[in-house]
């Protein structure tokens, strides 16, 4: 199966280096993707928004002969499911890590904007429950193989078109919350709860990780998406 990893913000197609030997172990192609105007200056990136990086997505998934899986990390997610969206019959089964289907109009979040783009704000600007298993040593590994993301991607809505999209399986590989919990959250959280609950089709698996697995445990994160690739598609 064809794999497109899709990297969250501030990440680039290597942030997925240790998880793409498993999948190739297990039979599978990863392509793991590097989005438009990550890293660039202000003055090349200031007309990247969102709809590009789907767009960027679409184009690898037009670009293969047969379906694909969408594996999408953070507000990489939102990418995957605008992708979903645009092209419901080649897409398999989207997987979400540690985030959720995003409805209509949404944004990733806001984060402050440094010369026109945003950079990485730093380890200690997230939630212990993002970083509680980020070491000191990956922590300084990593961090300075971050890249600046165009200013309008995180806060550009997020356009969905159709109900197409809700047909299409979806697996959720939550940090920290296993199936029940999450339906009990979600089901309170507005217009993300409708969004889930249309689903016709979605798993949840709790990994027991933050919010970078593919930094703190990539075995376990490329296991959880061999195992969700190999799911039936019944509800």
């Amino acid at each position: 199966m064809d794999i497109l990893l899709i990297p969250g913000l501030w990440l680039d197609a290597s942030s997925w280096d240790d998880v793409s030997p498993p999948l190739r172990a297990a039979g599978h192609s990863p392509h793991a993707l590097t989005l438009p105007g990550v890293g660039d200056s202000a003055a090349d990136s200031d007309g990247i928004g969102i709809a590009d990086w789907v767009a960027a997505v679409v184009a690898e998934i037009d670009a293969l002969p047969g379906p694909v899986v969408l594996v999408g990390h953070s507000g990489g997610g939102n990418v995957a499911w605008g992708a979903a969206d645009a092209r419901p019959d080649r897409v398999h089964r989207v997987v979400f890590v540690d985030t959720v289907p995003p409805p209509p109009g949404s944004g990733i979040s806001e984060f402050p904007v440094v010369d026109g783009v945003i950079p990485f704000p730093g380890w200690d600007f997230f939630e212990d429950e993002d970083v509680w298993d980020i070491d000191e040593a990956t922590r300084a590994a990593t961090a300075p193989r971050t890249r600046s993301v165009p200013a309008r991607v995180p806060t550009d809505p997020l356009a969905l078109t159709g109900d197409r999209r809700f047909g299409v399986p979806v697996t959720l590989l939550m940090g920290g919350m296993a199936e029940d919990e999450f339906r009990q959250a979600v089901a309170g959280w507005g217009a993300y709860g409708a969004e889930f609950g249309a689903i016709a089709n979605a798993r949840v698996v709790k990994l027991g990780t933050a919010h970078w697995p593919q930094f703190t445990q990539p075995e376990r994160l490329a296991q959880a998406i061999i195992a969700a690739i190999g799911d039936d598609d019944t509800p």
